[in-house]
């Protein structure tokens, strides 16, 4: 499992040594612009899965067009 944690800077040192110190956690710091896309990415997918059950609805093509 991967899980994404926000982490006060002051506090980052601890926690990455108390999960490193864990021989079933591999740990890894990513920078915040890449956390940002991952939240991205999970943002988008729901909203695929929302539209995919009908609880979002699209933009047509004809709508995107005419926004440019």
């Amino acid at each position: 499992m991967k899980v994404l944690l926000d982490i006060k800077d002051s506090k980052a040192d601890f926690v990455m040594e108390l999960l490193n110190n864990l021989s079933f956690v591999k740990a890894e710091a990513i920078s915040v612009k890449k956390a940002q896309f991952f939240k991205e990415l999970k943002l988008s997918v729901e909203e695929v899965e929302m539209a995919k059950q009908g609880k979002l609805k699209l933009k047509t093509v004809e709508d995107l067009i005419n926004e440019l």
